[in-house]
């Protein structure tokens, strides 16, 4: 693809993932001859910039952040339309897509159902929503004990997405939470 085919979100998505990939090949180069991977407890903060799919103006931060009970996610969106917005991790860290599309569905390693984050039965990646203020600004701030930094549900390497719509928690596969408005690759931050 040419410089010209691709527009500003585009090449962010390209170099975003590059970034993720250059960590992902630095954990594989350990010293000393033992590779050290994102799953041997190395990893105890992560971080998805959540850029805007085409049309969309949102635009915001997650941070994972290792805690006892799992891991702490803390996000802040800006630009939504008030109220309720489906926020979830998907399965590919690929934001390619001008809509958000190559990112996949809700990333969801032990074959459950949707659902809300509080059942004990869901997708590794049901985070719920966020809802935004009037001004259309944000705050998601839960620990959550099915996310992890290692092993089958490790979200290094996945995505974040944002949502149009509210999450209904109910509907299959993907809370009927409509169109793509942001997606961010999560990779390996400076705890």
């Amino acid at each position: 693809m040419t410089p010209k085919a691709m527009n500003g979100h585009g090449w962010m998505a390209v170099l975003t993932a590059l970034l993720v990939l250059g960590v992902a090949v630095g954990l594989g180069c350990g010293g000393g001859g033992k590779q050290q991977t994102a799953g041997e407890g190395s990893v105890t903060k992560a971080v998805a910039v959540l850029n805007p799919t085409e049309g969309s103006k949102v635009h915001g931060v997650v941070t994972f952040t290792q805690d006892a009970n799992g891991l702490r996610v803390v996000a802040a969106v800006e630009g939504l339309s008030p109220g309720k917005h489906g926020f979830h991790i998907h399965e590919f860290g690929d934001c390619t897509s001008p809509d958000g599309n190559s990112a996949g569905g809700h990333f969801n390693p032990h074959g459950m159902t949707h659902a809300g984050p509080t059942e004990e039965k869901r997708h590794a990646g049901d985070l719920g929503n966020i809802e935004a203020s009037p001004n259309g600004a944000t705050k998601y701030d839960r620990v959550d004990a099915h996310l992890t930094f290692g092993g089958k549900d490790s979200i290094i390497g996945r995505s974040v997405i944002v949502h149009a719509q509210a999450d209904d928690l109910t509907t299959q596969p993907t809370g009927g939470a409509g169109a793509r408005l942001v997606c961010g690759v999560i990779g390996v931050a400076k705890p």
